[in-house]
């Protein structure tokens, strides 16, 4: 029997003896069996179960490439499934409380571009949080949609984004009946969500649809300790980065959604055109195992994670000079709620900006962080994590306050750049005739690219907007510190593209 759950709070979760269809797992199943067979290949791939590549099957393990299979009537299409992915990308659906789920092989950007495009077409208006992901620069020039970009909260402490303030959503929305989606972020990539009811409910009285990134929000669904994920707030379509959160394998994602404003069909449709014909079956059989274990053992793993980042946090803010921040800052502008397994590591008081702190961990104690920023390095509590891998963090950061690191530098606060004015649609930026010019010469031009430290892979710069003096310093500040940049042709950033 069907479920499909509406409104319904957060406490309401799939457990282990509610819905024996969940330890199902249709397609990997089927790839097993069809492994079993021992079945002659003369298709594609060419290793041919990896006996014409040892090397990688050494490396990778035999088993891997023996399941490593080329699209076939057996084991379903992902571009027009009709058996077996249909029925996982159905537990899916379920899984999340949605109406519709699609397996996503090209990672949680191609999900995104492909829920706009089902949405808007050239010059339809649609309302997005200017800290939203490149991916979604990519569907605004893809589509040709207008941006109508709403400021999210900016925290001076902290020096991070949070979410939208629900009174500007709302009065954005009232501004802008015209627009045909309403483009939101749960959570940040920092763990802050947005109040997204209110803004779901105002946004469909004006026919709106509403499309979430959960990029980071994978596991959101399955703990009532943590904040209420797309589906529950009502949204049409959401974005979900089951490779982040949610156990599954790099590049593999899904998209929700519920039936209304979004035919199913139009979804399907963009995806077939962002996504490739030959899907990996390792890719999809990894999100129906990550579905499973999410809808079985979800609660009682993400119990252990958030048992292990409220240790860290406690752990952390007794070592002088660092500070990770938990459930307190729900409340201040932009955080309606808080996602705990978002370790958050600020240590501006150290003198160590998170770039320098990445990178230490890094390459001086052997610790892989998510990322680092002006003031705070990202570590990332999920269902892998044991006490011991983060008493190693812990250690390590002792071990920093006490060293010649500290009061290192007064650390140089540039994060907001603050509202850009938008001359052009990404699209018509993009695509225009371009001038290479001395990006400190810059200031007052249309830029056709977009500047980004990744990760968060946030731009500071979309094509479109006019360049200020602003992005120019703190462009060069994510130099100057190292950043990884991404999006431009200099990656040195000495010049930048602007419109002729």
């Amino acid at each position: 029997m069907k479920r499909t759950i509406n409104f319904l709070p957060q406490s309401i979760i799939i457990m282990e003896h509610e819905n024996v269809k969940q330890n199902r797992t249709p397609l990997l199943d089927a790839m097993i069996a069809y492994k079993k067979k021992n079945c002659t290949p003369f298709d594609v791939p060419g290793h041919k179960y990896g006996r014409g590549a040892q090397e990688l099957a050494e490396i990778f393990g035999e088993k891997a490439l023996s399941l490593d299979f080329n699209s076939m009537k057996s084991l379903d299409m992902l571009s027009n499934p009709t058996s077996v992915i249909k029925e996982a990308e159905t537990l899916l659906a379920e899984a999340y409380g949605a109406d519709y789920g699609y397996f996503v092989v090209n990672g949680t950007s191609s999900a995104v571009k492909s829920m706009i495009m089902a949405v808007c077409k050239p010059g339809d208006k649609i309302i997005i949080p200017r800290n939203a992901h490149k991916s979604v620069v990519s569907a605004l020039i893809m589509s040709g949609a207008i941006p109508v970009y709403i400021q999210p909260e900016y925290d001076v402490k902290l020096g991070i984004f949070h979410g939208v303030d629900t009174e500007k959503a709302i009065n954005t929305i009232n501004e802008n009946t015209d627009a045909k989606a309403i483009f939101l972020i749960n959570p940040t990539y920092y763990g802050a969500v947005s109040e997204l009811k209110p803004i779901v409910e105002h946004a469909h009285k004006h026919g709106m649809a509403v499309l979430v990134d959960e990029a980071h929000g994978a596991h959101l669904r399955f703990h009532v300790d943590l904040p209420s994920s797309a589906m529950e707030a009502g949204a049409d379509a959401s974005a979900v980065s089951t490779h982040k959160t949610g156990g599954s394998l790099t590049q593999s994602s899904a998209i929700v959604s519920r039936q209304g404003i979004i035919q199913e069909s139009q979804i399907r449709k963009y995806l077939n055109i962002n996504g490739t014909t030959s899907a990996s079956y390792l890719l999809m059989g990894s999100i129906d195992g990550a579905r499973k274990n999410l809808a079985l053992n979800g609660t009682k793993m993400l119990q252990e994670a958030l048992d292990i980042a409220r240790y860290a946090r406690n752990e952390i803010n007794k070592i002088p000079g660092f500070h990770a921040f938990g459930r307190e800052i729900i409340g201040r502008p932009g955080v309606y709620g808080f996602d705990e397994t978002k370790l958050v590591i600020n240590s501006c008081k150290i003198g160590i900006t998170g770039f320098e702190l990445y990178d230490i961990l890094r390459d001086q104690y052997n610790i892989q962080m998510e990322l680092g920023d002006a003031y705070n390095t990202l570590a990332v509590i999920s269902l892998g994590d044991t006490y011991e891998s983060i008493q190693v963090l812990i250690n390590a950061l002792k071990h920093i306050a006490v060293t010649d690191y500290r009061n290192a530098k007064n650390i140089n606060h540039l994060k907001n750049v603050g509202e850009l004015e938008v001359r052009m649609s990404p699209r018509d930026a993009f695509y225009s005739d371009t001038e290479r010019i001395k990006l400190k010469e810059s200031v007052g031009r249309i830029s056709c690219e977009s500047i980004m430290a990744y990760p968060p892979g946030i731009p500071i710069i979309t094509p479109g907007e006019v360049i200020t003096s602003e992005v120019v310093d703190y462009a060069l500040h994510l130099k100057d510190n190292n950043a990884l940049i991404t999006d431009v042709e200099d990656i040195e950033l000495n010049y930048i593209l602007v419109v002729r």
